[in-house]
């Protein structure tokens, strides 16, 4: 009795510490939502301050340009949680005038993972994150067609159902794998997958052109070139706020984004 009362006793301390190991992990590779922290090896563009946002960000010099730097996104008060925060509300863009300020980074990137966490403060609140300064995933409240919240504009459906709402925290986990070209013509596609808010919403989608027009990012209106392009930040006369924006650097010899 007492050899097998130690033996259950044995087994259970086991089950425990498997499952505390197995939570443990579970914490560590946790790398998508809302709060999720820079891994070490990660450049954080976005923490909140203004010295961050100017040393990191610049304005986009398309053919609509408007503003002038420094850059006018104002850093306020995180409205949730404690921090700060910073609004796209531009005045160069009012009236929705897209391509007149928004901002990218001064750094350029190819294949990447990107973390980044947006509030829209009121009723049909519009932004956008581009991926390269050419592919749109669309930030617009109330839209949930394939120009809506979340999608890949214009090619994928919205994944609306995963959006937080007015005056909550979202956050977009991103891998990207930028167009390949031979001999200057795109041999393939670039490729996308997107968490929104922890929820898988699109797996490795292809992306088949830029949208918008020349006002909207890099090659927009013509031909797909193979230069790299930052990341960039829609201002359409919105309260839309941005914080804990990370990247990691990666190489992806696949045609493969799934993670």
């Amino acid at each position: 009795m007492k050899k097998d009362l130690t033996k259950a006793i044995h087994s259970a301390s086991i089950i425990v510490i498997l499952f505390m190991i197995g939570g443990l992990s579970g914490q560590e590779t946790r790398k998508i939502g809302v709060g999720t922290k820079a891994p070490k090896n990660a450049e954080v563009l976005f923490d909140g301050s203004k010295d961050l946002l100017d040393k990191k960000w610049t304005y986009w010099e398309g053919p609509r340009l408007a503003a002038e730097l420094p850059l006018k996104w104002q850093i306020e008060k995180d409205p949730v949680t404690n921090g700060t925060v910073v609004n796209t509300n531009d005045p160069s863009a009012a009236g929705g005038k897209y391509g007149a300020a928004d901002i990218v980074t001064k750094t350029k990137y190819r294949d990447f993972r990107l973390h980044i966490e947006f509030l829209v403060v009121k009723e049909g609140g519009n932004s956008g994150v581009y991926l390269q300064n050419r592919y749109e995933i669309q930030i617009l409240d109330g839209d949930r067609t394939k120009h809506g919240m979340g999608a890949v504009i214009n090619e994928s459906e919205s994944p609306y159902h995963a959006y937080n709402g007015i005056g909550k925290w979202n956050a977009f986990d991103i891998t990207f794998r930028a167009a390949r070209f031979k001999n200057g013509v795109r041999s393939e596609k670039a490729r996308v997958t997107l968490y929104f808010n922890g929820q898988k919403a699109h797996n490795n989608v292809a992306i088949d052109k830029v949208w918008g027009g020349i006002n909207s990012g890099l090659d927009g209106g013509g031909k797909l070139t193979n230069t790299p392009g930052g990341i960039k930040l829609q201002a359409e006369g919105h309260d839309v706020l941005y914080r804990n924006i990370w990247i990691k650097t990666l190489d992806l010899k696949e045609a493969d984004t799934n993670f």
